[in-house]
């Protein structure tokens, strides 16, 4: 089975840059005000879950566990957001 046309263009794309694009995220979600912020938030942790979980069986058990904790973290912030 080979993986779409997406992920061979995600492959390529400069890590520093992809983390960026993602802190940028990560902050407008918490600066932004109520739902809109975790709105943000919420597209975050889904795109993330799906990166995490495409690659689940290429990741280490210890990567698995990490990324795992920190989707849990996300997703906390962007439910107490909502409250």
């Amino acid at each position: 089975m080979t993986p779409p046309a997406f992920f061979h263009r995600l492959a390529r794309v400069n890590p520093t840059t992809a983390f960026m694009v993602a802190l940028a995220w990560l902050l407008a979600g918490l600066f932004l005000p109520g739902i809109i912020g975790a709105l943000v938030l919420f597209a975050l942790v889904a795109g993330l879950a799906r990166l995490t979980f495409t690659t689940w069986r290429v990741q280490s058990p210890i990567t698995r566990v990490v990324r795992s904790g920190l989707l849990l973290l996300l997703m906390v912030a962007a439910i107490s957001k909502t409250l």
